[in-house]
C-alpha cells in the first residue's frame, strides 16, 4: 500500500477554540494557524511525533448535528484523574447509550464532539 494517513479532520465552528482546548487535552502544538484552519501535531521528541497524523480542525459554518460517525479513543494511565482533567478544561459526560456497565467514559469536547476515555492498562507483572 501507498498510503498512511496525514491527518484527522474535524468539523469546527470555531477552530481557534477546538483546537486550544484538544492541544491542552494531549499536550500537544499548533503547527499551523489561520481563520479557517488549525493543525495540531505532537510536540518533536514525543514517542508520537512521526508516528500519529496530526489533527485538522476545519471552519464550517453549521453547528454539530447528531452523534459522530467517527471518534478518538484516549487510553490514559489514570482514567479517574484524566476525566476530571478533562471536564476542567470544558469536556462534559455524555450518553450516547453505552450503559452503566462499562469500563470507559464517554465524554465530548466543548463543540459536543464524543470522545472516549478508555480504562488504564494494567501493568505488567
Amino acid at each position: 500500500m501507498g498510503f498512511r494517513i496525514e491527518n484527522i479532520s474535524i468539523d469546527s465552528t470555531s477552530p481557534a477554540e477546538t483546537a486550544q482546548f484538544w492541544a491542552e487535552v494531549l499536550g500537544w502544538v499548533i503547527v499551523e494557524d489561520d481563520d479557517d484552519e488549525i493543525a495540531l501535531q505532537p510536540p518533536a521528541g514525543s514517542p508520537e511525533a512521526g508516528v500519529v497524523p496530526d489533527i485538522l480542525f476545519l471552519r464550517v459554518p453549521e453547528d454539530k448535528a447528531a452523534k459522530n460517525r467517527l471518534h478518538l479513543d484516549l487510553r490514559p494511565d489514570n482514567q479517574a484523574a484524566e476525566v476530571a482533567r478533562l471536564e476542567a478544561l470544558g469536556a462534559t459526560r455524555v450518553d450516547i447509550g453505552q450503559g452503566g456497565d462499562v469500563t470507559w467514559v464517554v465524554m465530548a469536547d466543548p463543540e459536543g464532539n464524543e470522545f472516549c476515555v478508555l480504562r488504564a492498562v494494567p501493568a505488567a507483572p
